[in-house]
């Protein structure tokens, strides 16, 4: 625990009842944190029962980090978990919240390393494959240029004093002030997944957040394919996902994104870049079948589609 600055750890979590309470036992052990908020999107594999329970009071003794839980009553996906879960955290007076998802795990010292950066809204570590802790898990455009760093020693080669500029991979072992927070709101929970941690980047960093990646903190997650498969001859990357839901959600809210924030000319790029992809690179015309549908649910404000694929 932090003396004077309250720290409360939010976890999402879905049907993966081992990864989290794995990745519980792990927060427990970290000094720095006073609370472990896990919010459960319906799971049915059990993990609302083992909510139910835990025994706070026990989990007290030795000072460890008292574990409350919530279980949702429908499945909101990542992006209705952490407004839930952030909303959560502020009610419970957090002065920093600390977001993860539940199939990672900070390494040893990841919140102590974090806490030593100052001047900071909404940063946090390097998220390296757990299998292969060179790799990134999740590649980074580096800033002031077009080269993607796929390892641990690029992002490190490119920092300042152990700082990364304008560059965080949410929600995997981030902390966000409750000042911006309660500037900037929570997740759009309407997103589902995949791009709503993209959507709060963006919206902190419109609003003139100080974001950063610290490069001597580390987060483990399991490879997730294929992010940043080359294309166009090498000159840029796709994040192709073989999941027909995780696809539909990223090209609707990433064309959302991309139009409020960057837009149209960066927006229709993506388009460009989808249409090549499963053409060229990658040849899937079911795929670019389902990218206009997502596309087109966009330009109609509509975040009832994705929902087919839970069924």
């Amino acid at each position: 625990m932090t003396e004077g600055r309250r720290i409360i750890a939010v976890v999402v979590t879905y049907n993966r009842l081992a990864l989290v309470q794995r990745l519980v036992e792990v927060l427990e052990r970290t000094a720095e944190l006073d609370e472990i908020l896990v919010v459960d999107n319906a799971s049915t594999d059990g993990t609302g029962e083992w909510l139910v329970g835990l025994d706070a009071g026990d989990r007290l003794v030795g000072e460890k980090a008292e574990v409350l839980g919530r279980t949702l009553a429908t499945n909101t996906g990542g992006a209705g978990g952490f407004a839930t879960g952030l909303s959560w955290a502020v009610e419970r007076r957090a002065d920093l919240v600390w977001l993860m998802d539940d199939d990672g795990v900070p390494a040893d010292g990841c919140l102590a390393t974090l806490l030593t950066a100052e001047g900071l809204d909404f940063w946090g570590p390097i998220v390296v494959d757990e299998a292969d802790p060179g790799r990134l898990v999740f590649p980074i455009r580096l800033p002031g240029g077009t080269k993607v760093a796929h390892d641990v020693a690029s992002v490190e080669q490119a920092a300042t004093g152990g700082i990364l500029k304008d560059i965080v991979i949410p929600f995997n072992g981030v902390l966000v002030t409750r000042e911006l927070v309660e500037r900037i709101g929570v997740p759009r929970a309407e997103f589902f997944i995949w791009g709503d941690d993209h959507e709060y980047r963006l919206r902190a960093e419109a609003a003139g957040a100080r974001i950063a990646t610290v490069t001597g903190a580390r987060f483990l997650h399991p490879s997730v394919g294929e992010l940043g498969t080359p294309m166009m001859f090498g000159r840029t990357t796709y994040n192709h996902s073989p999941s027909d839901l995780k696809h539909y959600c990223m090209a609707r809210n990433n064309l959302l994104n991309l139009r409020t924030y960057k837009g149209w000319p960066h927006a229709l790029a993506f388009v460009t870049k989808t249409l090549w992809f499963y053409t060229f690179t990658r040849r899937q015309p079911a795929r670019i079948a389902l990218s206009i549908k997502g596309w087109w649910a966009a330009l109609r404000g509509d975040f009832t589609g994705h929902e087919r694929f839970l069924r």
